[in-house]
């Protein structure tokens, strides 16, 4: 084996190693802006404030990685005019080397009052995604002529989410993908398997005053899939003057970054988050950048009764 076939295949090889723990640990898209994106992953957040959103992001993870993961996300949700109902939609693409999935769910919550400022709700969501694995199109190693791709796999699934709120603090608890679909591919006398795992999530964060013109905010989400270690992170930010969010965060053994977001009004924000591996993939890559877009739209007139932080 030549040193440059080596240095071709050294990078690949880490990807699918990483990539492998990812299919287990991070099968679900990742997010480090969680705490804005929670739609994606817990149903029950449909609804939470109040308001018609719509939250574009993008996700580039392992930056200069060839095959790296990528995510673009679509939510947008609202309460129903009556029966404490809300309604929501996510829509996703994701990436990781040879493998894409394109989703499309439909999220509806129940939401119930639990105290003069608190709202627990019950979530649902339904859809589908469409998987394919092209592993015959790998071009960094010399491709066996017997490799096989996944072609094309209608998956559907549903799953639930609880989310228990106020306007300082939030819990939340979910599964989003509640079946664990199996995909086999056979061709020749090959055959190629996949399988959707079921992750939880469970999240939670509070806002406290440090003074007239700044909040803290910390935040954690604990992230559980079968065969795979825990994963955790820890956020912690600081907002100024009810504009900028400004902050840090921890994944535990995998990444630490920073993140900010800033409100141009009481309905437009804008977020970005950078994060740098702490694996030995982090010498192969320049990183990952996340970039958030969000606007809420107000159906009646008048200020918001209470800025939203989350």
């Amino acid at each position: 084996m030549s040193a440059h076939f080596f240095t071709r295949a050294l990078p690949l090889l880490l990807l699918l190693g990483a990539a492998g723990g990812r299919a287990r640990a991070q099968q679900d898209p990742l997010y480090s802006q969680y705490m804005f994106n929670t739609l994606a992953f817990n149903p029950g957040y449909a609804g939470s404030g109040d308001v018609f959103t719509v939250m574009a992001l993008t996700r580039h993870q392992w930056v200069g990685f060839e095959g790296a993961p990528s995510t673009q996300t679509l939510t947008l949700h609202s309460p129903l005019p009556a029966g404490g109902l809300a309604l929501g939609g996510t829509v996703l693409h994701d990436r990781v080397g040879p493998v894409r999935q394109t989703g499309a769910f439909l999220d509806l919550a129940y939401r119930i009052r639990t105290g003069a400022h608190t709202r627990l709700a019950f979530g649902l969501k339904g859809g589908a995604n469409i998987f394919q694995a092209d592993l015959a199109g790998l071009s960094t190693v010399e491709t066996d002529p017997s490799a096989t791709s996944i072609s094309s796999k209608l998956l559907p699934n549903f799953g639930f989410g609880i989310f228990w709120h106020a306007p300082r603090w939030y819990v939340g608890l979910s599964a989003p993908k509640l079946l664990e679909n199996t995909l086999t591919e056979a061709q020749s006398a090959v055959v190629t398997t996949a399988k959707e795992d079921r992750h939880y999530f469970l999240l939670g964060g509070a806002v406290i005053d440090l003074g007239r013109d700044a909040k803290l905010k910390p935040s954690v989400m604990l992230r559980a899939v079968a065969g795979a270690p825990l994963s955790l992170d820890v956020n912690l930010n600081v907002l100024l003057r009810e504009r900028i969010w400004l902050g840090g965060m921890y994944r535990v053994g995998n990444a630490f970054g920073v993140m900010a977001q800033y409100r141009f009004n009481e309905q437009l924000s804008a977020g970005y988050a950078f994060d740098l591996t702490t694996t030995r993939v982090g010498a192969y890559n320049a990183g990952t950048h996340e970039v958030m877009l969000s606007y809420d739209l107000q159906f009646t007139k008048g200020r918001t009764i209470s800025p939203r932080y989350f």
